[in-house]
This record gives C-alpha cells, structure tokens and sequence, in this order.
C-alpha cells in the first residue's frame, strides 16, 4: 500500500536524489538562499507575535497546568496565527514557507506546547491538504473559517495502526445514493484533537479497501473525544482519542479523489514536518545561549568552566552544529517554495537530522548545567537563582524524534528512494515473481546501463571540480562531491552483495542514508557560510570557522559510517536480539519487582464500536478542556 500510494513521478529536481547516484549537484544548492528583505505584512505579524509571547505567555504556567490558557488561544486569533498558512484571499496572512519557518523557530525557541499547537493545526491539519488537493467549494468553505480561528486536527493514527496504514480499521463506507459517507472506528494520539473544530480523518472504504481523506467537523454528531492523553512532555497538548458512530458525512467533504487518502498524507507531510526542523533550531540557540553565559559564569578550579578543554569541545561543538542546523532548515525551507523542485527526501533529511542533533545538544546543555539542569524553574526561582527550564526543554525536545514520522520510518523511506533509480532500471533481477526468460532478456539492457554508469563514478573522478571560488571551504566540497561517488557504488554493491534480502538489511540502509544527510548538511553548511562572505556580511567570518569545525567533524563521522558499512556486527546483533526476543534471556529479568504483566496483556487492541460488549457512551473526564463533541 505504501509502495502504491508513494508520488512514483518526480515533480522537479532533487539534491538527495542526484547524490544517491552519485551526482553532487552543487547548483541546486548554491549560491545559498539568504533572506535579504522582509515583507512589511510579515515585519508587522511577527513583530506582533514576538511581543505578545513575550508578554502573555508564560511556559513553565502552561508545562504546570497542561492546559492552553483561553487568553492565549483568543490572544493567537486575534494575531491571526491559525491562519498562518492560509492564502490571502481567504482571510488568511499568506505566509510563504520561509516565514513560516521564521515563526516555527521563533516559537521553538520559547514553548513547545503552542509550537505544537501551530505546527499540527497548520502543516497537517486542515489548512494544508486543503490548499494542496481540496476543492473550490470546499475551500470556500473552511479556509475563511480557519483563518479566524477555527483550529484543525489531523487523525489518521490508530491505536493498532502507527507506520502501518496497511492496517487501518477506520470506515467510511458510501450511503446507497451516494450524497454521504458513513464513518466508524476510532483514532488515537490526534494532536489538538481535543480542542479542534475541524478534522482531517483517513477512513477505508470496507467494500473497495480504498483509504480516503475527509473534513469532519467534530461537533457533528456521533464525533467523541473519548480520552484527553497526557506525556512525559509537551503537557499542554490537546491531544486525544476520538471515536466515530455513524457520522454523516457529505460526499463534497472528501479532500481530493476517492481512495487517495494516503497519497494525500504523505504528499501533505513533505512541507508539514518542515516545521520541527525550524522548531528545533530555536530550541538549541537557546540552549547554546544558556551554555555560552553559563560556562562564563560558572567557575571550578580556578577558572570559568567553559575554559577547561572538555566544555569547550562541547561548546565548539553546539556552535557549529547550531549553525549546521539553521543551514539546513533555512535551505529546505526555501527550496520548498521554489518551483522544479521536488523536496521529498531534503524534507525528511531536515526533519531527521535536526531532530536527532537536537535531542543530542540538549542531552549536552544539561550536562553543562549540571545539577541545575535537572531542577525546575519553579524551584530554582524559589531559591533565588534564574529559572532557567533545561529538564522541560529536554521533557518537551524528545517527542520529536517520533512526531510526523519516526527517525527510523526516516530512514527507511529515504531507503526506499535512494534505489528507486536501481528498481527502475534492475528490479526485475531481484524481483522473485518476474519469470527467468523475462530476467535473461533484460540483461543486455541492465548491462549497458550499469557499464555506462558505474565506470562513470570512477571517471568522474578524474576530473572532479576543484570549487577554488570556496577558498578555505573547498576541500569539503571536494570531500562530499567524492563520497557521493562512493556512496553511490556503495548502493549498487549492496544490491549485488544482498539482493531482495536488501530491503531487510535495515542497518546497512540507516548507514547509507545517514551518509547522504551529513554530506548534505555538510554542503548546505559550506554554501551559506560562502553566501555571508560574498555578501560582505559581517558574521561571515564566524560562519567560515563554525562550518569548517563543523566539515572537520563530521567528515570522521562520514568516515565511521563508510567503514561500519561492511564491517559490522549486524549479523550477529539481529541473532542476539530474536533470542531476547524470544524470551530465552528472559533469566536476565529475575532479581527485580516485574511489570507483572504478559505479551498479550500489551498487545494493543482496537476499543469497542457502538453495539459492542465495551462500548460506553459517557463522557470522560477531560480535566476541564473545552471539547466539541
């Protein structure tokens, strides 16, 4: 299902596409896309913005509270901040996906839970398969509604279903004149769900198994909030279970064609997870503020900790990774509005690659800041110290590593495309369903095409671009424009080596795929830090030394990977983990007080329907959240 509903065209060019075939399309990336103007609608909204988060809100009473305040969501519409995203003419601020990504990261660098609020409403609520697939009338509709305030949820997770769409219960089966859809099951982990006035809701069709995509509205009857859910982080979420019993739906309400609904998720989800790699480039400035005045600060053993070596590798390293981060992000950011180009994979390279940098920075701001990282605000402020929230920094940073897609569906996905080309051209070979006579007849054409290709990528080398105009950055240029030659043999001798086993060679695959995110976060790095120097800014200078520390490390990180590829303990670490798995280690867990529970006990199970043993119409509690049900 996923291999069928996957944008099997290319809409435009693609960096990561070209490296993985060993193509270092510099071109595509440079001269970096340094924002030089402002328009004055954006100045005035996001000056607006600043000041208001400045003044009415506070982080640490909302993470307390694990409520929105009403003041603050009425005090975002009047902003106009739902309708961020919304095109002018419906009432919205138009933003374009640079500024937007100008907020994401002003909003990440103060609270988590109202950047989750903004980002699920927007990227992969209503607003934005609205705009990408909805109908005239439709958006007639709800866009105007949206831009005044109306906040929007997207439900596609189940409780039995979370990278697996596959396997979706959920119904929406057509009434006998066709006018309606008639919705049951139930979704799980609805960001803002519990809060929203509108739906995004994936649903099968029982008869034709076709997933689709539908506005609800959630006070229509037979729409339920069944469970508000509560995290170790982000605890003002609006997030819940929903439940659906034969909810109306009217046919005009699909989004799109029937039996596109997944197409329409994935597709919505390329620019939607933009907004965490711009979240989290706010969050770690912060967090490389606290340590640079705090290492300043603090003195042990007779100078300021920030002068022992250990701190400031650790501080060399922030630093340049901070400014990697913001490369990366500002780029894709940009690329994203740009017409011919297709950022399926730089989107999930951004979203993977800052989140995973991120969480690794703020587990370092709290070992800089020692026992006072641990403490709460609250509690630090009672003993007259700065209340400086590093443990709900942390508690908030590390659901993004799984929000809008996992780190590891991450990886698979780029997986997946970085041999697209490869299926295209040999897939028939590895294919156990293709008939010998039909592999055989192919192989002259495969042939000539991997001899053409393959002894090109060692060609090549011989006359490979110097870059001189990079100056001191150079060599790194030359460095990642030589490893995508090898990274492209590398995948042509994994599809050798394993075959149609490659699919299960996970770990291998990770590797290839965080080869290709620190080459391109290395390039987008060097081509920024360029941009400041030829425009006479005067960080330029700065930035040269940040992404050439930044080159330095992660060219031995690229390295690492590069030798693990084929020298490994991959096979033995999979025969480890079935035996635990198993349970024939289970001998490890005596000695302890156990769960107490049993594998069937975990297992998730779908909640009941209408009509069913369990079903149960009451309300729940929801702590006081205001719900439309």
């Amino acid at each position: 299902m996923a291999e069928s509903s996957r944008e099997t065209e290319w809409q435009g060019a693609g960096f990561l596409r070209d490296l993985f075939l060993g193509r270092f399309r510099l071109d595509l990336l440079n001269p970096y896309p340094l924002v030089e103007t402002e328009r004055p609608e954006f100045r005035r909204f996001y000056g607006a913005l600043e000041a208001f988060l400045r003044s009415a809100v506070d982080p640490v009473e909302i993470d307390e509270s694990g409520e929105y305040p009403p003041q603050v969501i009425d005090g975002l519409r009047r902003l106009g901040a739902f309708g961020m995203k919304v095109p002018v003419e419906y009432g919205g601020l138009g933003l374009d996906q640079v500024e937007y990504g100008r907020v994401m990261q002003l909003l990440g660098s103060y609270d988590a839970n109202l950047t989750a609020l903004l980002s699920a409403h927007q990227s992969i609520g209503v607003p934005q398969p609205l705009k990408l697939f909805g109908s005239d009338e439709l958006k007639r509709k709800y866009l105007p509604r949206i831009a005044r305030g109306a906040i929007s949820a997207f439900a596609l997770t189940e409780t039995v279903v979370g990278s697996d769409p596959a396997r979706l219960t959920t119904t929406a089966e057509p009434t006998e004149d066709g006018k309606h859809f008639i919705l049951n099951g139930s979704k799980l982990w609805c960001t803002n769900g519990t809060i929203a006035e509108l739906l995004v809701v994936m649903a099968r069709n029982p008869g034709t198994g076709a997933i689709s995509a539908f506005v609800v509205e959630a006070n229509w009857p037979g729409v339920e909030v069944t469970h508000r859910c509560r995290f170790m982080g982000l605890r003002a979420l609006a997030n819940g279970a929903l439940r659906f019993t034969n909810v109306m739906v009217p046919r005009e309400n699909l989004i799109g064609s029937e039996g596109r609904g997944l197409k329409i998720a994935l597709t919505t989800l390329n620019t939607g997870r933009l907004s965490l790699p711009a979240a989290v480039v706010g969050a770690v400035k912060v967090a490389l503020e606290l340590c640079r005045k705090w290492a300043a600060a603090r003195v042990q053993w007779g100078q300021e900790i920030g002068k022992h070596e250990a701190i400031t590798h650790k501080l060399a390293d922030m630093g340049s990774t901070t400014f990697a981060m913001e490369s990366l992000s500002d780029l894709v950011q940009a690329l994203a509005s740009k017409k011919g180009y297709d950022i399926r994979l730089e989107a999930a390279a951004a979203k993977e690659w800052n989140t995973v940098r991120a969480w690794e920075l703020l587990d370092e701001t709290m070992q800089i800041r020692g026992g006072r990282g641990y403490e709460t605000a609250r509690s630090l402020e009672a003993r007259g110290e700065v209340p400086v929230s590093v443990e709900r920094w942390m508690r908030d940073t590390r659901i993004n590593l799984i929000f809008e897609g996992s780190s590891e569906i991450m990886h698979l996905f780029m997986a997946r495309e970085a041999v697209d080309k490869h299926l295209q051209i040999a897939g028939s070979l590895i294919d156990p369903k293709v008939p010998v006579g039909k592999k055989l007849a192919a192989l002259p054409r495969i042939g000539a095409f991997y001899v053409v290709w393959y002894t090109g990528l060692w060609l090549r080398g011989l006359f490979a671009p110097r870059f001189s105009a990079f100056g001191v950055l150079a060599p790194y240029l030359r460095y990642v424009e030589r490893k995508s030659r090898k990274l492209a043999r590398e995948i042509f001798h994994s599809m050798v080596v394993f075959g149609a086993g490659a699919e299960r060679k996970q770990a291998f695959l990770f590797r290839l795929v965080d080869i290709a995110n620190e080459l391109f976060a290395m390039a987008a790095s060097v081509s920024r830090a360029q941009a400041l120097a030829s425009g006479g800014k005067a960080e330029a200078p700065q930035a040269l030394a940040l992404a050439e520390n930044f080159c330095v490390q992660e060219r031995e990180r690229v390295e690492q990977l590069f030798h693990a590829l084929w020298h490994n303990h991959d096979d033995l670490a999979y025969r480890t983990g079935r035996a635990v798995l198993s349970g024939e280690h289970a001998w490890l867990e005596k000695g302890v007080i156990g769960l107490g529970v049993t594998v069937e006990d975990l297992e998730p199970r779908l909640p009941p329907r209408a009509g069913e043993a369990g079903f149960d119409h009451g309300q729940p509690d929801l702590s006081s959240q205001s719900v439309s049900a």
